[in-house]
């Protein structure tokens, strides 16, 4: 992987888990994150959600990091589906069980389409588990496409699915 030029911007990674022991799942994604050279800047709280597009399955553990990465975008998705690789993500069905699931939020302001990746994340705007998150970190982010911040796209967000903070806390003195 070649690096991205030295001037970091902020990224959004949202991630996932809804099998095993969801706490562990993500704080052992947090780990993976570090070890490539993306440092963690602040992470939400963990937020338990009911499933999103596909209900018959057990609910998410979801949170948040906020990261500087060297990497371009595409290197970052590779890194990204490498982690999910890693710790036993099997990709078969839409919206089903997973071990982690890390997907890229924002990165900076870019807009970034093609077949692979997009940037901003097209379902931001339409899922309380990232919005809700997303206010605590940064709550006047703008989104470059929509042209509108966090706290506005969660007031107008339409997601009715149960999701609520957690008592489960990252060990941060592992990262």
């Amino acid at each position: 992987l070649h690096l991205f030029d030295h001037n970091m911007r902020k990224i959004y990674l949202s991630l996932g888990s809804n099998q095993g022991s969801r706490l562990n799942n993500l704080q052992t994604a947090c780990i993976e994150i570090s070890n490539y050279a993306l440092k963690i800047n602040a992470s939400s709280p963990i937020y338990e959600t009911a499933p999103w597009g596909k209900s018959d399955q057990p609910w998410f553990y979801n949170l948040l990091l906020e990261i500087d990465s060297p990497y371009e975008p595409d290197q970052l998705l590779e890194i990204c589906l490498h982690i999910e690789k890693k710790l036993g993500r099997i990709r078969k069905i839409k919206w089903d069980q997973r071990i982690i699931d890390i997907d890229i939020l924002y990165f900076g302001d870019l807009v970034i389409e093609t077949e692979s990746l997009k940037i901003p994340h097209p379902e931001i705007q339409n899922r309380r588990f990232n919005l809700l998150p997303l206010v605590v970190l940064n709550p006047l982010l703008i989104h470059p496409i929509l042209k509108k911040n966090q706290k506005e796209l969660l007031a107008h967000c339409d997601d009715d699915l149960t999701c609520h903070l957690t008592t489960e806390k990252l060990n941060h003195d592992l990262l």
